[in-house]
């Protein structure tokens, strides 16, 4: 297995803390698991900036992917193919670190996310729109 455990970073703790109090969503993964998501579906790498591992906050990757871990995990290495990155083990578990937090920033910006519904509209967001994959169709 390429990535074993995750540790949240404080801030990344606090925004999580806030989406669930405002989406009734009481566990860490499923959150988690949005925000990865909404990452993936951005058309740009993130940013390689240092993320601090510096709250309690810590699952592993079982915990996080549930029953669709592999899943996860050949999302993220599709993805860090696709941005030119490779697929080594220390590249996998940063890239999935940055994405990870990216996502959380993206659900936790102001008014982003105000309900559970507010989450359903990102999933369905764009869903058919032919500029988002850039309208190569």
């Amino acid at each position: 297995m390429t990535i074993k455990q995750v540790r949240l970073s404080s801030q990344a703790k606090e925004q999580l803390i806030r989406l669930k109090a405002k989406t009734g969503i009481l566990h860490w993964n499923i959150l988690c698991r949005w925000a990865f998501c909404l990452s993936l579906r951005q058309p740009s790498a993130p940013a390689p900036v240092e993320v601090p591992a510096d709250s309690n906050v810590e699952m592993s990757w079982q915990v996080f992917g549930g029953e669709a871990h592999e899943l996860y995990l050949a999302l993220l290495k599709e993805r860090c193919e696709a941005d030119g990155l490779g697929t080594s083990d220390e590249v996998l578990a940063r890239q999935f670190r940055l994405h990870l937090h990216r996502g959380i920033g993206f659900l936790a910006a102001p008014q982003a996310i105000r309900s559970v519904a507010d989450l359903m509209g990102l999933a369905l967001d764009g869903e058919d729109d032919p500029k988002r994959d850039g309208g190569n169709d």
